[in-house]
């Protein structure tokens, strides 16, 4: 892991298109502004770890579950 320390309005740069900038610190909180394409999908670990457990959740449903809600749908 690369470790930077930054003082507020400095930024780091991932990439070409991709920068980080310090915009406050209050206390323990640290705010950051992103500036992105609109293609890269930015989100918080915990919002990530949670769309990826949902997709692995819908990805593993059986191939019954389809069929039984193609049944209830044509009833």
């Amino acid at each position: 892991m690369l470790v930077l320390t930054r003082k507020l309005q400095e930024a780091i740069k991932i990439g070409e298109d991709v920068e980080l900038t310090v915009l406050s610190i209050d206390g323990d909180q640290v705010k950051i502004g992103i500036s992105a394409p609109k293609h890269i999908e930015i989100h918080r670990k915990e919002v990530f770890l949670s769309i990826q457990q949902e997709n692995n959740q819908a990805a593993s449903t059986s191939l019954n579950t389809f069929q039984a809600l193609k049944k209830l749908k044509n009833t």
